[in-house]
């Protein structure tokens, strides 16, 4: 038997285009892009359709884009009749689990996460953070190269994605030099990764102190669908544990890796991608392969999600 979880992306899956086929195509899709453009106050879906890209990747953009695409695609599925018995997002994407739990509304959610975005760009001024990610290297070793270099600056583990792929940030001066160094901790590649920030470490807790003031001002609320959460890789439906944890998840490391091995705790063996971008199929594949997975970011990749379900019945 089928035990389903939902799986929601974060930031750096966005790309101009998306969404855009399902807007066309279904009325519960397009309701969802208007919801987000009269939440925000300007056109959200002409940014996530057509671009210009530089726009579309400024954070306080590009968080309510993906959220807004992946709720869109979401209300689709769950016309098709299916739903899941747990749910999970990647950073970002935790704010769509929540809301397909209806912890949070939709309309709320876009505009905490365009704040959470800007929150987020200025904790730490252009130039000064980078994010590296480590292939190849064990856990143990990525916390020994960060402690070793945590002299030169602030550095820290911010995602165990999978085996073999851990993302380090902090202080431009640390991240390059553990770049540089990363083969000596057995890594077999590692590179600079193309964001604004230093996501998810020490140096945002600027920006996780004004999100905790954002989150008093919206109706958070036990979720129907338990969360398995980032920074504990816990199950989680308390609305107080919510609202803690969502702030803490923006300074904290993405526990990513060990969610989704509490899900397989849980029994769940199928998981559905929902949003842009096949991240976290990519991910789960080198956690266990036994499982399966669909990535729904289009509708081509529904129509070959909607052929599977039919043959397995």
């Amino acid at each position: 038997m089928s035990k389903i979880a939902f799986l929601f992306p974060g930031q750096g899956a966005q790309y101009v285009g998306m969404g855009k086929d399902f807007y066309e195509e279904y009325p519960e899709a397009r309701q969802v892009f208007e919801e987000a453009d009269d939440a925000l106050g300007y056109k959200l879906s002409h940014l996530c359709f057509n671009g210009p890209s530089d726009e579309l990747m400024k954070t306080e953009v590009t968080q309510p884009a993906i959220l807004t695409t992946s709720i869109a695609i979401l209300k689709v599925i769950q016309k098709l009749g299916v739903e899941a018995e747990m749910t999970a997002g990647l950073s970002l994407g935790e704010y769509s689990a929540l809301v397909y739990g209806q912890a949070i509304r939709f309309s709320d959610a876009v505009r905490l996460v365009e704040k959470r975005g800007r929150f987020m760009q200025e904790a730490v001024p252009i130039g000064l953070g980078k994010m590296a990610a480590l292939i190849g290297i064990q856990r143990i070793d990525a916390k020994r190269l960060c402690e070793d270099l945590s002299e030169i600056g602030v550095i820290e583990c911010s995602n165990f994605n999978c085996p073999g792929q851990i993302v380090i940030g902090g202080e431009t001066k640390a991240i390059e030099q553990a770049v540089s160094k990363a083969r000596e901790y057995g890594a077999k590649r590692a590179l600079l990764l193309p964001v604004s920030a230093p996501f998810h470490t020490s140096l945002l807790k600027p920006a996780a102190n004004q999100l905790e003031h954002a989150l008093t001002e919206i109706q958070i609320n036990n979720s129907a669908v338990p969360v398995v959460t980032n920074i504990d890789a816990r199950l989680t439906s308390n609305k107080d544990a919510f609202m803690f944890k969502l702030k803490e998840q923006v300074c904290s490391s993405v526990l990513w890796e060990d969610s989704m091995k509490t899900l397989f705790h849980y029994d769940i063996n199928h998981f559905i991608e929902i949003g842009p971008g096949s991240t976290l199929c990519g991910f789960l594949k080198k956690i266990d392969r036994s499982k399966t997975f669909f990535s729904v970011e289009n509708i081509p990749s529904l129509n070959q999600y909607i052929q599977n379900m039919e043959v397995s019945h």
